[in-house]
């Protein structure tokens, strides 16, 4: 099931593809796609509804983030064995965990601005996955049944202000339009292994980014359990995973970064695609 928010920004309404890609009005049904409305036995009620009888919905309006009213936005850093190569890291021993802030999301094909005095803006594909129930002291072996559904984020990153205004990644990674979510939710029983899926990202045309979810060193269900040791993860909390290499700031020998008027597009296998262009704020 892949549910969507589309609409005018702060003004989405509820929404479902159907089997034949038709996107279908749910507000006659729920209110909006949260955490509310994310344990199993609301979506098992949306799951049995006979699609075909929702409004189809006209045209191609607008997708917002796919889920609304984020509590967390919390971000794995160099969670796949290739990047932390290409970034000249060590494995880590334990996730490394940071936070962005929430607003910093946007709908996945919304433009991403650079900021203000930025010189280093980069791109990050990641896998993204929405807590459905309240998970704390998780077992590994039992996380999975805690997501909700999965989606495609691009963790954008200013790498200056990640890297040299001291302290926390936060600064590098929660700028006005930093996260884009989306285009759609896919409810974690149509993905049959969060650990096998093919991603890419391109930069003008120009594949920047290949990579699979197999080669992350900690797994979602793994994150997750690490996590809810730390603190309770709540339903509608937004989690990203980690980005395969290609980033900007990895090219050698002269990174690259992001300006005004590049197009970026991103796809995870399943998951859907997003498409961005950069404008300056």
């Amino acid at each position: 099931m892949k549910l969507v928010r589309y609409g005018k920004a702060g003004a989405e309404k509820p929404g479902m593809i159907d089997v034949n890609n038709v996107l279908r009005d749910l507000s006659g049904v729920v209110s909006d796609i949260n955490g509310d409305m994310l344990g199993d036995a609301n979506l098992d009620k949306l799951r049995a509804l006979d699609a075909s009888t929702l409004p189809a919905v006209e045209g191609a309006p607008r997708l917002g983030p796919c889920v609304n009213d984020i509590g967390k936005f919390l971000c794995i850093g160099l969670n796949y064995s290739d990047h932390a190569a290409e970034a000249n890291q060590p494995i880590p021993e334990h996730p490394i965990l940071f936070y962005k802030a929430t607003s910093a999301v946007v709908g996945p094909n919304d433009d991403i601005y650079r900021p203000r005095n930025s010189t280093k803006m980069d791109w990050e594909v990641e896998l993204g996955f929405v807590i459905g129930k309240a998970a704390k002291y998780v077992a590994q072996e039992d996380a999975l049944d805690y997501v909700a559904g999965y989606c495609v984020i691009n963790d954008l990153s200013e790498r200056h202000f990640q890297m040299n205004l001291s302290g926390q990644w936060t600064k590098g990674k929660s700028c006005d339009t930093f996260g884009p979510i989306g285009p759609w939710m896919v409810t974690r029983d149509e993905v049959a292994d969060p650990q096998a899926l093919d991603m890419w990202l391109d930069v003008n045309g120009i594949r920047r980014q290949t990579g699979n979810t197999k080669t992350m060193i900690f797994t979602v269900a793994q994150i997750i359990s690490h996590l809810s040791q730390l603190m309770t993860l709540h339903p509608g909390d937004v989690i990203s995973t980690g980005t395969p290499p290609g980033v900007g700031m990895g090219i050698k020998p002269d990174p690259v970064y992001l300006q005004p008027g590049d197009q970026v597009d991103l796809w995870i296998e399943g998951l859907g695609t997003q498409s961005q262009l950069v404008k300056q704020d």
